[in-house]
């Protein structure tokens, strides 16, 4: 599975990005907005952090301004993933994108029918949202296991699902089980993802025993030239 970090905040993306872990980052309007700078200057630094796709998303709700933002957007960068709304001009957008070279991330996908849609205009990345489904008590992780078994019955469809709007590590894993291509985070749910009690408590566990032996694996410059003239 590949790791997407979901922001458009420059510093979280440099700190993430410097584990190997990020495969790529997807932004939208919302997230560019939180950080206050110019969206084009920071799609452009992302891509230059990032060496994976960069998800940037038009604005305009109409067939020529998706097309004509995209082209724009795609000019920023070899990385750049178009992003566009999962609508009837989105996906002749995507179609007409996808056809001159560029990727395509169609987002806000809510059922399996959108994700055949997305798959059948060319899409790069079809992005379903499982927390927002969560959140008005539908089931996110069966809208993934959905597409996933579609997906997989017709080998021409090379969309990969992007599982979005994740809001805790367990998405996560579930997705992984399922099989989906990407995950997009939050950059606090990566680094929770890190985290567990036990791993703190073996480590301290370890780190007192070591400091009781008096030992250092990496001494002092004066105790190395010693060893080695013995």
């Amino acid at each position: 599975m590949k790791f997407f970090v979901d922001t458009a905040e420059l510093s979280d993306i440099r700190e993430l990005a410097a584990t190997g872990l990020v495969d790529g980052v997807t932004t939208n309007p919302s997230l560019v907005a939180k950080s206050g700078r110019d969206f084009i200057d920071v799609v452009k630094e992302i891509c230059e952090v990032v060496a994976g796709p960069v998800s940037a998303e038009v604005t305009a709700t109409d067939f020529h301004g998706m097309v004509r933002e995209g082209q724009k957007l795609a000019k920023i960068a070899p990385n750049v993933t178009v992003k566009v709304p999962l609508t009837v001009d989105g996906l002749k957008a995507c179609k007409a994108l996808t056809g001159e070279g560029a990727m395509v991330n169609v987002t806000l996908c809510f059922s399996p029918s959108q994700a055949i849609l997305a798959a059948k205009a060319g899409a790069t990345f079809v992005s379903p949202f499982v927390g927002r489904l969560d959140d008005v008590s539908g089931d996110g992780m069966s809208l993934i296991a959905e597409i996933c078994e579609i997906y997989a019955n017709y080998p021409d469809f090379r969309t990969e699902v992007l599982v979005a709007s994740i809001r805790h590590p367990l998405h996560v894993v579930e997705a992984a089980k399922i099989g989906a291509d990407v995950a997009t985070l939050p950059p606090k749910v990566l680094r929770q993802m890190f985290q567990h009690p036990l791993t703190d408590k073996g480590l301290a566990a370890f780190l007192a025993d070591w400091e009781k032996t008096g030992q250092r694996i990496l001494g002092g410059e004066a105790e190395d030239q010693k060893r080695g003239q013995a």
